[in-house]
Protein backbone atom coordinates (compact mmCIF):
# COMPACT_ATOMS: atom_id res chain seq x y z
CA UNK A 1 0.00 0.00 0.00
CA UNK A 2 2.57 2.41 0.75
CA UNK A 3 4.32 2.20 -2.38
CA UNK A 4 1.01 2.89 -3.88
CA UNK A 5 0.67 5.59 -2.33
CA UNK A 6 4.38 6.67 -3.22
CA UNK A 7 3.87 6.27 -7.10
CA UNK A 8 0.59 7.67 -6.71
CA UNK A 9 2.17 10.92 -5.71
CA UNK A 10 4.89 11.30 -8.11
CA UNK A 11 2.17 10.60 -11.06
CA UNK A 12 0.60 13.48 -9.58
CA UNK A 13 2.98 15.95 -8.89
CA UNK A 14 3.95 15.01 -12.58
CA UNK A 15 0.31 15.36 -14.13
CA UNK A 16 0.31 18.84 -12.40
CA UNK A 17 3.34 19.81 -13.47
CA UNK A 18 2.36 18.70 -17.35
CA UNK A 19 -1.29 20.96 -16.25
CA UNK A 20 0.58 23.82 -15.22
CA UNK A 21 2.89 23.94 -18.48
CA UNK A 22 0.01 23.33 -20.90
CA UNK A 23 -2.75 26.17 -19.58
CA UNK A 24 -2.04 29.55 -19.37
CA UNK A 25 -2.00 32.88 -21.41
CA UNK A 26 0.09 31.81 -24.17
CA UNK A 27 -1.49 28.98 -26.35
CA UNK A 28 0.47 26.01 -25.68
CA UNK A 29 -0.82 22.00 -25.64
CA UNK A 30 1.90 18.84 -24.61
CA UNK A 31 3.78 18.95 -27.45
CA UNK A 32 4.77 22.65 -26.97
CA UNK A 33 5.34 22.14 -22.77
CA UNK A 34 7.54 18.67 -23.70
CA UNK A 35 9.64 20.76 -26.22
CA UNK A 36 10.38 23.49 -23.37
CA UNK A 37 11.56 20.74 -20.97
CA UNK A 38 13.77 19.05 -23.43
CA UNK A 39 15.24 22.09 -25.65
CA UNK A 40 14.59 20.96 -28.77
CA UNK A 41 13.67 22.39 -31.59
CA UNK A 42 12.91 25.97 -29.54
CA UNK A 43 11.13 28.11 -31.29
CA UNK A 44 7.81 30.45 -30.91
CA UNK A 45 5.42 28.93 -28.01
CA UNK A 46 8.09 26.68 -26.95
CA UNK A 47 10.88 29.24 -26.42
CA UNK A 48 8.29 31.51 -24.60
CA UNK A 49 7.15 28.35 -22.15
CA UNK A 50 11.32 27.77 -21.52
CA UNK A 51 12.30 31.14 -20.81
CA UNK A 52 9.05 32.67 -18.92
CA UNK A 53 6.65 29.64 -17.65
CA UNK A 54 9.24 26.68 -17.17
CA UNK A 55 11.09 28.67 -14.33
CA UNK A 56 7.90 29.73 -13.02
CA UNK A 57 6.64 26.26 -12.58
CA UNK A 58 10.21 24.87 -10.84
CA UNK A 59 9.63 27.48 -8.40
CA UNK A 60 6.80 26.50 -7.47
CA UNK A 61 7.53 23.51 -6.96
CA UNK A 62 10.70 24.30 -5.18
CA UNK A 63 8.25 26.72 -2.56
CA UNK A 64 5.99 24.07 -2.21
CA UNK A 65 8.74 21.22 -0.99
CA UNK A 66 10.28 24.03 1.04
CA UNK A 67 7.66 25.25 2.96
CA UNK A 68 6.13 21.52 3.37
CA UNK A 69 9.02 20.36 4.72
CA UNK A 70 9.75 23.33 7.14
CA UNK A 71 5.91 23.15 8.34
CA UNK A 72 6.57 19.07 9.16
CA UNK A 73 9.41 20.05 10.71
CA UNK A 74 7.77 22.77 12.63
CA UNK A 75 5.14 20.01 13.93
CA UNK A 76 7.57 17.65 14.91
CA UNK A 77 10.06 19.66 16.65
CA UNK A 78 7.47 21.71 18.87
CA UNK A 79 4.67 19.19 19.06
CA UNK A 80 2.26 21.24 17.81
CA UNK A 81 -0.27 20.12 15.06
CA UNK A 82 -1.16 23.87 14.12
CA UNK A 83 2.62 24.79 13.47
CA UNK A 84 3.05 26.85 10.09
CA UNK A 85 6.06 29.22 8.87
CA UNK A 86 3.24 31.77 7.79
CA UNK A 87 1.71 31.40 11.71
CA UNK A 88 4.68 31.58 13.75
CA UNK A 89 6.40 34.52 12.92
CA UNK A 90 8.79 33.36 9.88
CA UNK A 91 6.73 34.95 7.52
CA UNK A 92 6.39 37.86 8.77
CA UNK A 93 10.19 38.45 9.82
CA UNK A 94 11.12 37.91 6.39
CA UNK A 95 8.54 40.86 5.42
CA UNK A 96 9.76 42.95 8.38
CA UNK A 97 13.49 41.91 6.61
CA UNK A 98 12.60 43.00 3.22
CA UNK A 99 11.20 46.22 4.19
CA UNK A 100 14.52 47.14 5.92
CA UNK A 101 16.22 45.72 3.04
CA UNK A 102 14.36 48.08 0.45
CA UNK A 103 14.95 50.93 2.49
CA UNK A 104 18.15 50.59 3.58
CA UNK A 105 19.43 48.78 0.26
CA UNK A 106 17.21 49.78 -2.44
CA UNK A 107 19.79 48.33 -5.19
CA UNK A 108 19.84 44.97 -3.67
CA UNK A 109 19.62 41.88 -5.92
CA UNK A 110 17.39 39.11 -5.17
CA UNK A 111 20.71 36.91 -3.47
CA UNK A 112 20.81 40.17 -1.02
CA UNK A 113 16.88 39.79 -0.90
CA UNK A 114 17.07 36.28 0.02
CA UNK A 115 19.90 36.56 2.49
CA UNK A 116 17.76 39.55 4.51
CA UNK A 117 14.56 36.85 4.58
CA UNK A 118 16.82 34.20 6.29
CA UNK A 119 17.85 36.95 9.06
CA UNK A 120 14.07 38.36 9.28
CA UNK A 121 12.69 34.76 9.49
CA UNK A 122 14.90 33.59 12.16
CA UNK A 123 14.20 36.94 14.09
CA UNK A 124 10.63 36.05 14.00
CA UNK A 125 11.00 32.72 14.95
CA UNK A 126 12.92 33.52 17.43
CA UNK A 127 10.43 35.98 19.13
CA UNK A 128 7.73 33.78 18.79
CA UNK A 129 9.18 31.12 20.76
CA UNK A 130 10.49 33.47 23.15
CA UNK A 131 7.50 35.05 23.87
CA UNK A 132 5.30 31.66 23.77
CA UNK A 133 7.76 29.88 26.12
CA UNK A 134 8.34 32.99 28.47
CA UNK A 135 5.46 31.92 30.70
CA UNK A 136 5.41 29.60 34.18
CA UNK A 137 3.08 26.84 32.10
CA UNK A 138 6.36 26.67 29.94
CA UNK A 139 5.56 25.24 26.51
CA UNK A 140 1.98 25.23 24.95
CA UNK A 141 1.32 24.62 21.29
CA UNK A 142 -1.91 26.97 21.30
CA UNK A 143 0.11 29.44 23.54
CA UNK A 144 2.77 29.44 20.63
CA UNK A 145 -0.25 30.04 18.18
CA UNK A 146 -1.31 33.17 20.21
CA UNK A 147 2.40 34.49 20.82
CA UNK A 148 2.41 33.58 16.90
CA UNK A 149 -0.28 36.18 15.68
CA UNK A 150 0.69 39.02 18.27
CA UNK A 151 4.29 38.81 16.90
CA UNK A 152 3.25 38.63 13.45
CA UNK A 153 1.15 41.68 13.70
CA UNK A 154 4.08 43.62 15.44
CA UNK A 155 6.72 42.75 12.43
CA UNK A 156 3.67 43.42 10.00
CA UNK A 157 3.21 46.58 11.86
CA UNK A 158 6.61 47.46 11.67
CA UNK A 159 7.21 46.47 7.70
CA UNK A 160 4.17 48.96 6.88
CA UNK A 161 5.81 52.00 9.13
CA UNK A 162 9.01 51.64 6.98
CA UNK A 163 7.12 51.12 4.04
CA UNK A 164 5.78 54.14 4.93
CA UNK A 165 8.24 56.53 5.91
CA UNK A 166 10.81 55.60 3.21
CA UNK A 167 7.74 55.59 0.54
CA UNK A 168 8.08 51.80 -0.51
CA UNK A 169 4.55 50.51 -0.12
CA UNK A 170 4.06 49.65 -3.89
CA UNK A 171 7.07 47.28 -3.56
CA UNK A 172 6.75 45.82 -0.47
CA UNK A 173 3.05 45.32 -0.82
CA UNK A 174 3.41 43.22 -4.51
CA UNK A 175 6.07 41.20 -2.59
CA UNK A 176 3.62 40.75 0.33
CA UNK A 177 0.67 39.80 -1.59
CA UNK A 178 2.53 36.60 -2.93
CA UNK A 179 3.01 35.40 -6.41
CA UNK A 180 5.30 33.73 -8.89
CA UNK A 181 5.00 36.23 -11.74
CA UNK A 182 8.21 37.13 -13.58
CA UNK A 183 10.36 34.30 -12.34
CA UNK A 184 13.57 33.93 -13.87
CA UNK A 185 16.22 31.39 -14.32
CA UNK A 186 18.22 33.36 -11.94
CA UNK A 187 16.01 32.99 -9.36
CA UNK A 188 15.97 29.46 -9.55
CA UNK A 189 19.46 28.97 -9.71
CA UNK A 190 20.03 29.86 -6.57
CA UNK A 191 16.47 29.16 -4.71
CA UNK A 192 17.14 26.02 -5.67
CA UNK A 193 20.43 24.64 -4.10
CA UNK A 194 19.11 26.10 -0.89
CA UNK A 195 15.71 24.25 -1.15
CA UNK A 196 17.99 20.86 -2.18
CA UNK A 197 20.56 21.01 0.56
CA UNK A 198 18.13 21.60 3.28
CA UNK A 199 15.32 18.78 2.61
CA UNK A 200 19.02 16.78 2.26
CA UNK A 201 20.12 17.56 5.77
CA UNK A 202 16.67 16.99 7.10
CA UNK A 203 16.64 14.15 6.08
CA UNK A 204 19.61 13.36 7.85
CA UNK A 205 17.58 13.94 10.98
CA UNK A 206 14.62 12.54 10.47
CA UNK A 207 14.92 10.09 12.37
CA UNK A 208 16.01 12.41 15.82
CA UNK A 209 12.69 14.08 14.89
CA UNK A 210 10.40 11.03 15.04
CA UNK A 211 11.63 9.63 18.44
CA UNK A 212 11.85 14.05 19.85
CA UNK A 213 8.27 14.10 18.05
CA UNK A 214 6.32 11.02 20.32
CA UNK A 215 8.80 12.17 23.83
CA UNK A 216 11.59 14.39 24.25
CA UNK A 217 12.63 12.69 27.97
CA UNK A 218 12.55 9.27 25.38
CA UNK A 219 14.79 11.11 22.92
CA UNK A 220 17.13 12.22 25.46
CA UNK A 221 17.33 8.78 27.78
CA UNK A 222 18.04 6.95 24.25
CA UNK A 223 21.10 9.45 24.12
CA UNK A 224 20.43 12.00 21.81
CA UNK A 225 21.94 15.47 21.77
CA UNK A 226 18.26 16.76 21.54
CA UNK A 227 19.63 20.83 21.70
CA UNK A 228 22.36 20.19 18.74
CA UNK A 229 19.40 18.59 16.95
CA UNK A 230 17.13 21.48 17.61
CA UNK A 231 19.10 23.98 16.46
CA UNK A 232 19.95 21.95 13.49
CA UNK A 233 16.67 21.78 12.61
CA UNK A 234 15.62 25.29 13.26
CA UNK A 235 18.35 26.62 11.39
CA UNK A 236 16.61 24.19 8.26
CA UNK A 237 13.01 25.59 9.02
CA UNK A 238 14.87 29.27 9.00
CA UNK A 239 16.47 28.14 5.50
CA UNK A 240 13.75 26.77 4.38
CA UNK A 241 11.22 28.84 4.81
CA UNK A 242 13.44 31.89 4.32
CA UNK A 243 14.58 31.05 0.88
CA UNK A 244 10.60 30.25 -0.23
CA UNK A 245 9.07 33.70 1.21
CA UNK A 246 11.89 35.72 -0.13
CA UNK A 247 10.62 34.41 -3.62
CA UNK A 248 6.53 34.61 -3.30
CA UNK A 249 5.74 36.53 0.04
CA UNK A 250 2.98 35.65 2.45
CA UNK A 251 2.41 31.88 2.05
CA UNK A 252 0.56 31.12 4.96
CA UNK A 253 -1.26 27.30 5.69
CA UNK A 254 0.70 25.18 3.04
CA UNK A 255 3.12 23.96 5.87
CA UNK A 256 0.24 23.69 7.74
CA UNK A 257 -1.90 21.74 5.60
CA UNK A 258 0.45 19.35 3.44
CA UNK A 259 1.77 17.35 6.51
CA UNK A 260 -1.44 16.63 8.12
CA UNK A 261 -2.32 15.61 4.84
CA UNK A 262 0.64 13.22 4.37
CA UNK A 263 0.89 11.62 7.81
CA UNK A 264 -2.73 9.43 7.23
CA UNK A 265 -1.18 8.45 3.76
CA UNK A 266 2.64 7.50 4.94
CA UNK A 267 2.57 7.31 8.63
CA UNK A 268 4.10 9.25 11.26
CA UNK A 269 7.95 8.59 10.60
CA UNK A 270 9.79 11.59 9.56
CA UNK A 271 11.94 9.61 7.41
CA UNK A 272 8.85 8.84 5.21
CA UNK A 273 6.75 12.48 5.97
CA UNK A 274 9.19 14.63 5.17
CA UNK A 275 10.21 13.59 1.33
CA UNK A 276 5.92 12.81 1.10
CA UNK A 277 5.70 16.31 2.21
CA UNK A 278 8.07 17.75 -0.11
CA UNK A 279 6.55 15.60 -3.39
CA UNK A 280 2.84 16.73 -2.53
CA UNK A 281 3.70 19.92 -1.79
CA UNK A 282 5.39 20.46 -4.80
CA UNK A 283 2.67 19.53 -6.63
CA UNK A 284 0.13 21.12 -4.51
CA UNK A 285 1.71 24.90 -5.30
CA UNK A 286 1.71 24.29 -9.06
CA UNK A 287 -2.18 23.07 -9.06
CA UNK A 288 -2.19 26.73 -6.52
CA UNK A 289 -0.16 28.41 -9.72
CA UNK A 290 -2.35 27.09 -12.38
CA UNK A 291 -5.24 28.54 -10.39
CA UNK A 292 -3.31 31.72 -9.95
CA UNK A 293 -2.57 31.80 -13.86
CA UNK A 294 -6.07 30.77 -14.98
CA UNK A 295 -8.89 31.49 -12.38
CA UNK A 296 -9.48 35.22 -13.33
CA UNK A 297 -7.73 35.69 -16.78
CA UNK A 298 -5.97 37.41 -18.21
CA UNK A 299 -5.55 38.87 -14.74
CA UNK A 300 -3.48 36.89 -12.10
CA UNK A 301 -4.65 36.04 -9.23
CA UNK A 302 -2.12 36.10 -6.17
CA UNK A 303 -1.27 32.51 -5.31
CA UNK A 304 -1.20 33.26 -1.50
CA UNK A 305 -4.89 34.11 -2.04
CA UNK A 306 -5.67 30.93 -3.67
CA UNK A 307 -3.79 28.60 -0.92
CA UNK A 308 -5.23 30.54 2.24
CA UNK A 309 -8.96 30.31 0.39
CA UNK A 310 -7.90 26.69 0.69
CA UNK A 311 -5.84 26.66 3.91
CA UNK A 312 -8.27 28.89 6.40
CA UNK A 313 -11.03 26.71 6.28
CA UNK A 314 -8.26 23.00 6.93
CA UNK A 315 -7.06 25.38 9.84
CA UNK A 316 -10.30 25.98 11.22
CA UNK A 317 -11.13 22.13 10.90
CA UNK A 318 -7.80 21.03 12.57
CA UNK A 319 -8.52 23.36 15.65
CA UNK A 320 -12.20 22.29 16.03
CA UNK A 321 -10.36 18.89 16.33
CA UNK A 322 -8.39 20.09 18.70
CA UNK A 323 -5.28 19.86 16.95
CA UNK A 324 -5.73 16.36 16.00
CA UNK A 325 -5.02 14.70 12.27
CA UNK A 326 -7.22 12.86 9.79
CA UNK A 327 -5.77 9.53 11.92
Amino acid sequence: MRIVTWISSVVLMLISFFIAMTFGAADSGLKEAWLSITGSSLDGTALILREIRLPREVAAMLVGAALSVSGAIMQGLTRNPLADPGLLGLTAGANAALAFTYAFFPDANYLGITFGSFIGAGVGMALVFGVGTMNKGGFSPFRIVLAGAAISAFLFGIAEGVSLIFKISKDVSMWTAGGLSGTSWGQVQILAPIVLLGIFVAMFFAKHLTIMSLNEELAIGLGQRVTRVKWALFVIIVLLAGAAVALVGNMAFLGLMIPHIVRPLIGHDYRNVLPASAIIGAGFMLIADTLARTVNAPYETPVAAIVSFIGLPFFLFIVQRKGQSFT
